[in-house]
């Protein structure tokens, strides 16, 4: 890092990005730059002495008044210079920086018409082929239209099936007009499959089936089977945004929306196909202190397009202009390797697309007024001392036994519910608590870079643990808050019991919190931290019983368990140890169990 001043007058006149850093080195801001120079000088009177451009009220000038150092990074273009900064920020979440967690990749539905027999699959990963039909994206409810699908066409069901030679119990049960034994004819099930895309296209056919269906089982009280129906149903009705609107054409459109209020900010995506709206999502950001709808809709856009082929996409329409709308375009476009146009429309049909989009971002924001005004998440932000409310949390632990089977654990928390699905184990070979905790952090910084920073930390420990996670954080330049929590201690042993341990709360600032058992900021904290421990626990018990499996099956060959630790040290895993060969076994223990794990290139050298 360099002092401002000092290298204020050095820059290049390339392409890069430029970050500042405060008085302690926390990293405040990432921007991208055309020019270097004229960029970072824009922020700057130089003259009599520097001093900043922007007024001390709005977030550029509060950045600027903490900034105190500058460091860049040059690159060999704006539009590498714009991914780059996309990057940066995702990773290490600076303070005046936004942060849109929206990078995820819809699924498709998609059929290889190449195939005598072709069944529709989901995907994330899309080929151009002139046979094959894509349908999506589909943000929720993919499964569940698939499901329908197979449901109520007697379609091949498996892969496997049509590689068959005989009719399976898919065909008994009428889910299946057994191609495999010739029962149907490929024109035949063209047909099957023109119906089935039809449904795929215009839901509500398929819905008023689903409906008769739940129906008839709800009246033969087969409720659980009319009830899961039933969330099917609501899952397939909710990809699609009720509009009144016709284009009177076969238009392709993503049409993209962006707006907030005092306290938050939604993204609205619909996708348009051939006339239709397909699907629809929409994204509810907080923690929108440096909310700023340029940098948001720079962030969504290249996080929806960045790994993703546009198929037969030309045009992308946005509700609102914004700063470097044409190079993002560029950018898109070199992704997609045709051209992109990214138009903000302001009158006709397009005007519309993009106008419902707003319709119901105002609608959204309507409904969420005052809903986390006095949240827990606002409660522990203003004890604890936040940057940020605590909306998404990552709360780890680590468990072992005796030093065996040692496991680390990651939970989610976000916007009110356990988020299974960014649940992580890691296998560890740290051997004392503290190592085993900076391995799970350091491996989890090191994936940053997929996977953005939460709002906070918690770390199932004291004081030492803590300032671990904040010495692994500033080490990565990460603008993180983090916490633990330490369990009570009663005749040295933790007291875990619910609604009674006192446990203690460790803070960035050095603050220690002694709450009431009742408190429901601790309680909040307690549920996390019992999570995490739980999930670690399980972790811990199936790779401990795998382990054990393994022990059962090297001593039933005749090795002792000193020996397997002894390979197990060497080689890590046991399935390091069954893909080494005899030699490497034979050179760490000796040739007897090396015969037993392995049979030698040559028996007679064994011999002799």
């Amino acid at each position: 890092m360099h002092k401002i001043e000092d290298i204020i007058k050095k820059l290049p006149n390339n392409a890069g990005v430029y970050q500042y850093f405060n008085r302690e080195g926390k990293l405040l801001y990432i921007g991208k730059a055309k020019v270097l120079s004229n960029r970072v000088k824009s922020y700057w009177l130089l003259t009599p002495c520097i001093r900043a451009k922007h007024l001390p009220t709005t977030r550029i000038g509060k950045m600027l008044a903490e900034a105190k150092y500058l460091d860049y990074i040059v690159v060999s273009s704006e539009e590498d210079a714009l991914i780059l900064e996309n990057s940066l920020i995702k990773q290490l979440k600076p303070k005046y920086n936004i942060l849109l967690r929206d990078d995820k990749t819809y699924p498709y539905i998609y059929i290889d018409e190449m195939q005598d027999f072709p069944r529709f699959e989901i995907t994330r990963k899309v080929v151009k082929s002139p046979k094959v039909k894509y349908y999506g994206p589909f943000p929720t409810g993919a499964k569940a239209l698939l499901d329908a699908i197979y449901d109520f066409f007697p379609l091949v069901q498996k892969k496997s099936c049509i590689n068959g030679k005989k009719a399976c119990l898919f065909y008994e049960i009428k889910k299946c007009l057994a191609p495999c034994e010739g029962k149907i004819s490929k024109k035949e099930y063209a047909t099957i499959i023109k119906d089935a895309k039809y449904a795929i296209s215009n839901r509500k056919v398929l819905i008023d089936k689903m409906s008769e269906r739940m129906l008839k089982l709800a009246s033969n009280e087969r409720f659980e089977e009319a009830a899961n129906l039933r969330d099917s149903i609501e899952k397939i009705r909710a990809l699609q945004m009720k509009s009144t609107i016709d284009i009177a054409s076969r238009a392709n459109y993503d049409i993209f929306a962006i707006d907030s209020n005092s306290s938050r900010a939604i993204l609205v995506k619909i996708f348009m196909r051939e006339g239709k709206i397909i699907s629809s999502t929409h994204k509810l950001f907080k923690n929108i202190d440096n909310f700023n709808r340029d940098e948001a809709y720079k962030q969504a856009l290249i996080d929806h397009y960045k790994n993703l082929i546009t198929l037969d996409l030309n045009t992308i329409l946005v509700a609102h202009e914004f700063e470097d709308r044409e190079l993002i375009a560029d950018v898109i476009s070199k992704i997609a390797d045709k051209k992109i146009y990214l138009q903000y429309p302001k009158v006709g049909n397009k005007a519309k697309l993009t106008d419902l989009a707003i319709k119901n971002i105002n609608e959204l924001l309507k409904q969420n007024q005052n809903s986390d005004d006095i949240s827990i998440e606002n409660e522990l932000k203003e004890l604890l001392s936040l940057e940020l409310a605590p909306y998404r949390v990552e709360c780890f632990d680590n468990s072992h036994m005796m030093g065996e089977a040692t496991v680390g654990a990651m939970i989610v928390w976000d916007s009110k519910k356990f988020d299974k699905s960014s649940y992580r184990k890691y296998e560890l070979e740290a051997k004392d608590e503290y190592a085993q905790m900076r391995e799970t952090l350091t491996r989890r910084v090191q994936s940053f870079k997929k996977v953005s920073p939460p709002d906070l930390w918690l770390i199932d420990g004291g004081a030492t643990l803590l300032k671990l996670a904040i010495e692994i954080l500033e080490n990565a330049k990460v603008n993180l808050d983090v916490v633990a929590i330490a369990k009570e201690k009663l005749d040295n042993k933790a007291h875990r019991a619910k609604g009674a341990a006192r446990d203690i709360i460790y803070t960035q600032n050095g603050e220690i919190f002694e709450l009431k058992t009742t408190d429901k900021r601790l309680n909040f904290l307690q549920k996390l931290r019992d999570e995490a421990h739980r999930f670690a626990i399980s972790y811990h018990r199936q790779k401990k019983q795998k382990n054990d499996m393994n022990l059962t099956i090297y001593e039933h060959k005749g090795i002792g368990k000193q020996i397997v630790i002894k390979l197990l040290n060497y080689f890590g895993t046991f399935e390091a140890i069954e893909s080494a060969s005899y030699e490497e076994i034979a050179q760490i223990t000796n040739k007897k169990v090396a015969f037993a794990l392995k049979k030698p290139k040559s028996v007679k050298s064994v011999i002799n």
